[in-house]
């Protein structure tokens, strides 16, 4: 089985910091393939970022063998529900899979993330899952998503603090790690938390493996279906849907063309 794990934003070490946490949790035979985006933004920390970095992550999929699924290395799940639609493999989303993983373990949780404006993006995602029942509070750290490979930033500490604090104020079971930057600090704070703290990188390899596993895929029938065939202009040209999928729905296979 083959997993790609892509990281929307062009920072290379962070994609590395994912993939340790991926193959540490990863079932043998299962090959855990890095991607780093070659377009957009070196973190993604805001709406304008996340548009932007939709592209590499496309790029990322059709680019290359087809893997059995794709993690998309980012809590905001950029561009999760596109990336769904041009590959019938699934396709998961850290934040997605980390809320889910949280409510099997815990019928209440908390989300520790960076910036305050992430914080308000991470509640969007909690109404879109339908995790209100169960996420109390996000809770920003004003850590920027670089600054958490900086040891002098101080991000371990910080990030500690405040999940010690949605224990005692949110009075939630779980911690939710908010950033795909913070998926080497999941075991760290667990111990000293002794709560569940789920990382999204982790969650989604397993919840990977499962899908694959039952040969579930992604539906195409519906709003998932692949992208109708039409013209595209100006720079996005070489993204036309009639260009990369020109046969109709029913007898596309899982990839029809790639990226010159």
């Amino acid at each position: 089985m083959q997993i790609k794990l892509i990281n929307p934003n062009t920072t290379a070490s962070m994609t590395e910091l994912m993939g340790s946490a991926a193959r540490a949790v990863a079932a043998q035979g299962t090959e855990i393939v890095l991607a780093t985006s070659r377009s957009g933004a070196v973190s993604i920390e805001g709406h304008y970022d996340e548009a932007l970095s939709v592209l590499g992550t496309i790029d990322q999929i059709l680019e290359g063998n087809p893997a059995d699924a794709y993690v998309i290395g980012c809590f905001g799940d950029p561009g999760l529900l596109a990336a769904r639609e041009i590959t019938a493999a699934p396709v998961l989303g850290i934040a997605e899979c980390a809320m889910h993983a949280a409510t099997f373990v815990a019928t209440s949780f908390s989300i520790v993330t960076t910036l305050e404006r992430t914080r308000i993006i991470s509640e969007q995602l909690v109404r879109n899952y339908g995790m209100e029942r169960h996420c109390r509070r996000v809770r920003a750290t004003d850590v920027a998503v670089l600054d958490l490979e900086e040891p002098e930033s101080c991000a371990r500490a910080i990030i500690l603090g405040e999940c010690e604090e949605a224990l005692r104020t949110d009075k939630s079971e779980a911690i939710v790690l908010g950033c795909a930057g913070m998926a080497d600090l999941a075991k760290y704070l667990e111990e000293r938390l002794g709560v569940p703290v789920i990382d999204g990188v982790a969650a989604s390899v397993k919840f990977a493996e499962a899908l694959v596993g039952m040969r579930l895929r992604t539906s195409k029938i519906g709003d998932l279906a692949y992208p109708l065939p039409k013209p595209y202009l100006g720079k996005l040209s070489a993204y036309a849907p009639a260009r990369l999928f020109p046969a109709t729905a029913p007898q596309q296979t899982e990839r029809l063309a790639i990226l010159g």
